[in-house]
């Protein structure tokens, strides 16, 4: 092994779990590096704001850190991490009274809040969403949370997370509708 390398470059995650429970600066270092991109980008989608993920991703690592001795090797890190900070970007969300109210939900069904050159880009067409419908529909079809999870996280019923869902991928699809029938005629 080339000597410029650091034992933890060629460890695995279970054994950089076991080296930062032993206070391994460098362990916990490289674990971070490993994960603090996907978590950051979850973050972001969710809460729609860069600093405000950037605050996700480093309350995310302090509760790694504060937790190490409870994870368990044998299953891998990125699902937990991504959990951890979709619970806090909801938990941003009711902090700062961000959850939207049934006019904020009417705006999933308006049209003239679309603009055509946002439909090039899936992040354009997220945030075109409110922060609620955004959080509920990423970590529903990306994340592989259930209507039911969804719902005990957010105190809601299932049918709440189903109906904000469906409005939200209708919102979605018409973002995608291409205008009027010149694209057909090509």
């Amino acid at each position: 092994m080339d000597a410029r390398v650091p034992d933890h470059a060629n460890a695995t995650e279970a054994q950089l779990l076991r080296r930062a429970r032993r206070g391994d600066q460098a362990a916990f270092e490289s674990l971070y590096r490993d994960h603090a991109r996907a978590v950051h980008a979850l973050a972001l989608r969710l809460v729609g704001n860069a600093a405000e993920a950037e605050d996700i991703v480093q309350e995310t690592f302090l509760r790694m850190f504060g937790f190490l001795s409870g994870l368990r090797e044998d299953t891998p890190l990125r699902p937990w991490l991504k959990r951890v900070a979709a619970n806090q970007a909801i938990d941003r969300l009711r902090r700062h009274h961000r959850l939207e109210t049934e006019a904020d939900l009417a705006t999933l069904a308006d049209e003239a809040h679309a603009s055509p050159a946002d439909a090039v880009d899936a992040d354009a067409l997220l945030r075109r969403l409110p922060p609620l419908a955004r959080t509920v529909l990423w970590l529903h079809e990306m994340e592989g949370w259930s209507h039911e999870d969804l719902a005990r996280r957010f105190g809601r019923t299932p049918s709440w997370s189903k109906s904000l869902l469906s409005r939200s991928l209708a919102r979605l699809r018409e973002g995608l509708e291409p205008e009027g029938d010149a694209f057909h005629d090509r």
